[in-house]
């Protein structure tokens, strides 16, 4: 299978240009202020993407799909596969989401650090193969401009539990790339730059 990744997109979407693949997957940050307008031009696009999956999660600007509705189930294209601490099993790989970030709780989808965040990665299946998250762990692709290191160090030690073959996330724009270790490829795969620019293309991966 193969799969795009993309996310902070940051409603640039439609300038993207996208590989040819199997599975499209984007990691949140879809909108910049998270209004129903936005999140419904986003939503339209994304479900006329040309692959025959798309994985969707939300990330700390998506404000509207906070709103837990019949109205918000309703407009979500039933070809999308939107996942919130959940997941969907294509062909023979589990895919598990989360959009959930540590940090500054007046945004969207964020908890405070330690045992708040941490319930939602003990959520996350041993089974588990595709791990898709805003938030990046800690130490890995999660790096801003002055060193600091923001990813989640809850996260990182939930996947050191797990048999992970890739983990993809989005959040920090300034540390764009792929890192393989023994276990797992991770994916940074950050759209936009630090400066809101599309620069980075989308990062295909082949899950074997």
């Amino acid at each position: 299978m193969k799969i795009i990744c993309i996310s902070d997109t940051h409603n640039k979407h439609e300038k993207l240009i996208l590989p040819g693949g199997d599975c499209i997957v984007h990691a949140g940050d879809f909108t910049e202020a998270g209004t129903k307008k936005e999140t419904m031009n986003f939503l339209e696009w994304f479900s006329s993407t040309p692959y025959k999956h798309k994985i969707l999660i939300a990330g700390n600007h998506d404000f509207y799909l906070q709103k837990k509705s019949y109205e918000l189930n309703q407009l979500i294209p039933t070809n999308i596969h939107y996942l919130e601490d959940s997941g969907v099993t294509i062909g023979q790989v589990n895919f598990w989401g989360s959009p959930y970030t540590p940090g500054d709780t007046s945004w969207a989808f964020t908890k405070d650090r330690g045992k708040p965040i941490s319930k939602h990665w003990d959520k996350i299946p041993k089974n588990t193969n595709v791990l898709i998250t805003h938030s990046p762990p800690f130490g890995i692709l999660d790096e801003l401009d002055n060193k600091t290191m923001i990813g989640c160090k809850n996260l990182a030690e939930r996947i050191s539990e797990l048999n992970i073959t890739h983990h993809i996330f989005g959040h920090v724009h300034n540390d764009y790339g792929t890192v393989k270790t023994e276990r797992t490829t991770y994916i940074n795969s950050s759209s936009l730059d630090k400066t809101y620019r599309l620069i980075n293309p989308p990062i295909a991966v082949k899950h074997r």
